[in-house]
């Protein structure tokens, strides 16, 4: 289940890229308190349940030192103090320096991510946020959820936005 409040491709887009590529931060605050407003309106519907945890999706070491900055891992900490959930550090680790996902088609996608996160440590929780700026095609997200899956712990993945196929909006 991927929770956004909004469509990457209906307004936000250049916000996102922003937080991501140009350290762009004035919009985190909004865009992260439009996600907090979109979870407890699913939770008061009763469609779902808070996660016990979180963990922001892992940037390599490597991109890291690039960038300065995991734009997840930010909107993470924020979340984790605005719903008062435990953010779980470092149990996540990207260990293959992947190539960016943008431009790639699915199947380059899946190749480029294949065995690229692993867990360090077992997890005690059945329920966990995945958290993310931007899903569009969701291999991320489901080569992580398989890794979640195994260990029957139930995942929610929840970002800033979600990138549609081309032509679904038309």
């Amino acid at each position: 289940m991927v929770i956004a409040p909004a469509s990457y491709h209906q307004g936000i887009g250049e916000l996102v890229a922003g937080i991501k590529y140009r350290a762009e931060l004035a919009a985190l605050d909004m865009l992260v308190m439009a996600l907090v407003e979109r979870i407890k309106q699913l939770q008061r519907l009763g469609l779902i349940r808070l996660p016990q945890a979180m963990i922001a999706v892992p940037l390599h070491p490597n991109r890291l030192r690039q960038r300065g900055f995991n734009q997840a891992w930010l909107i993470a900490d924020t979340l984790s103090r605005q719903l008062g959930i435990p953010m779980l550090d470092k149990v996540l680790v990207r260990r293959v320096d992947t190539r960016p996902q943008a431009g790639l088609t699915g199947k380059q996608r899946r190749r480029n991510l294949a065995d690229a996160f692993i867990l360090t440590e077992p997890i005690n929780y059945q329920r966990i946020a995945l958290i993310d700026d931007v899903v569009t095609t969701g291999t991320t997200v489901q080569s992580i959820a398989e890794l979640f899956a195994a260990h029957y712990i139930h995942l929610q993945v929840w970002c800033l936005a979600r990138a549609e196929a081309p032509g679904l909006l038309e």
